[in-house]
């Protein structure tokens, strides 16, 4: 799963508009963010296997960032400091936190089993990555049904739409390059991709900011 997390992402910014964009599309991908930053420090491991259909990544190690107990405590975080630090409702807080959680089940759906319900625990996932075209196709799917919620949403709040579309299409654009640019050599994921990976959640967060439109202020 890629874009598809992002659908949750505008699908929270269109149940509570007053929540940031820019947290809720670093929070839908926070847990491969820090995925990817364990990644380049040698705390969790990957390899890449281009035999594999849909996703050639194997995750055989990261229980820190995907396991379901790291999870809840990513979301747990995630609220904390978006209570504390950016002083957000307690209503946009428990959606950043949902969104954060969402990246796990999201993932469920779609990863081989290797997603661990506790550190050293069993391993689980629904494996959709093995029947590619479905997989891409739920991907892209979730990610336009949310999109046109929240292109909806900014109709009636009377902020232009065409910002969104441009975001939503730059998402799929992205996808279209990652199913066509992936790694072409087997071996572990290395600093340099893993670094690259961090990059583009960085950048799609940096092209969130200015998407929110007129302030809606929050509530005391």
């Amino acid at each position: 799963m890629f874009v598809g997390h992002y659908a949750a992402a505008l699908a929270a910014k269109a149940a509570e508009p007053k929540t940031p964009l820019w947290t809720l599309v670093a929070g839908c991908q926070l847990i491969d963010i820090g995925w990817s930053v364990f990644i380049a420090a040698g705390i969790e491991h990957a390899d890449i296997d281009t035999s594999l259909p849909g996703s050639n990544f194997i995750l055989s190690d990261m229980p820190w960032t995907h396991s379901l107990p790291a999870v809840i405590v990513w979301s747990a975080a995630a609220a904390a400091l978006a209570k504390f630090l950016l002083r957000l409702s307690t209503r946009s807080v428990l959606l950043i936190a949902a969104v954060v959680f969402s990246h796990w089940l999201l993932d469920l759906l779609v990863h081989r089993p290797d997603l661990e319900l506790w550190p050293g625990g069993p391993k689980a996932g629904f494996a959709l990555w093995d029947l590619a075209v479905p997989e891409q196709a739920v991907e892209i799917g979730l990610l336009a049904v949310a999109g046109l919620w929240w292109a909806a949403t900014r109709q009636r709040l009377g902020q232009p739409v065409w910002p969104g579309v441009l975001f939503v299409a730059f998402l799929i654009a992205l996808q279209i390059a990652v199913m066509f640019l992936g790694p072409s050599t087997n071996g572990p994921v290395d600093m340099g991709a893993a670094l690259t990976v961090l990059a583009v959640y960085l950048v799609v967060t940096a092209l969130a900011l200015p998407l929110d439109g007129k302030r809606i202020a929050q509530p005391a």
